[in-house]
């Protein structure tokens, strides 16, 4: 849904929210989830949304509690996931929405 309708940012807070909720916690299933979502563009289709919808205080705050859950972690497909965050441009994206 997220990159069929990208202009509509109602679409963009609920996948990502979405998104957030899928990848939250610390147990191994949701390590693997969260490795599946970065695999799958989770990464950069929140910081795509968090871009197109400068303006929209929803978009932005689910976007850095998203990118805040799929990166978390300490092993090696954490530091990964990190890495390919600040590739993709969340770092800049988190700081633009503070």
């Amino acid at each position: 849904a997220m990159q069929a309708h990208p202009q509509e940012a109602g679409v963009q807070e609920e996948g990502c929210r979405a998104l957030g909720n899928v990848c939250f916690g610390s147990d191994a299933a949701a390590f693997a989830r969260k490795q599946r979502a970065a695999v799958a563009g989770a990464i950069e289709a929140i910081v795509a949304a968090m871009q197109a919808h400068p303006q929209e205080a929803g978009v932005q705050e689910e976007g850095c509690r998203a990118l805040g859950n799929v990166c978390f972690g300490s092993d090696a497909a954490a530091f990964a996931r990190k890495q390919r965050a600040a590739v993709a441009g969340a770092i800049e994206a988190i700081v633009a929405a503070m």
